[in-house]
């Protein structure tokens, strides 16, 4: 009886003891593929893609660019919320004679989640610039891809006199 006992007690701890040890290589934090030089590339193609609509004269591919909830916040006018009011922003300087928009990213910082664009943007009306501004734009992954969150922009140029 004491050997079967013996036996037990000991089937038990080993037991015990190999089920609560703590494989090494689960306790190793999970590495991360995100890549933050990736990352820039796939905000450049979304530029890019702006700038197309843009050329095309499309407000709606502009504004399917933006998250659902996304703010616009330009130079001389109150911020926009949604994609409804930044569509009707966007369409409003089509109608008004930009054709066309050069977008330039100067950095990217971020994770998989979230980045930060820094970047330039030179406005034309055919082939005059009429416009250069300096932008932050926020970035969020929803549903696989990046949409603008946050667009908040301001001329490089210097005021107008006010008449």
């Amino acid at each position: 009886m004491k050997t079967l006992k013996t036996f037990l007690v000991t089937t038990l701890l080993s037991s015990t003891l190999f089920f609560s040890c703590k494989n090494a290589e689960s306790e190793a934090p999970a590495k991360s593929t995100f890549d933050l030089a990736t990352a820039k590339t796939e905000i450049e193609a979304a530029n890019k893609l702006t700038m197309d609509a843009f050329a095309k004269g499309d407000s709606v591919a502009i504004a399917n660019m933006y998250a659902n909830d996304a703010k616009l916040m330009f130079t001389g006018m109150p911020a926009v919320v949604g994609k409804a009011g930044i569509q009707s922003v966007f369409g409003g300087y089509i109608k008004g004679g930009v054709s066309k928009i050069e977008l330039k990213t100067n950095e990217v910082w971020g994770s998989e989640d979230l980045l930060a664009e820094e970047g330039a943007v030179t406005i034309y009306v055919g082939e005059q610039i009429v416009g250069q501004e300096k932008f932050i734009v926020l970035w969020k992954k929803i549903g696989g891809q990046w949409k603008i969150i946050r667009d908040i922009a301001n001329s490089d140029l210097a005021p107008q006199p006010a008449n």
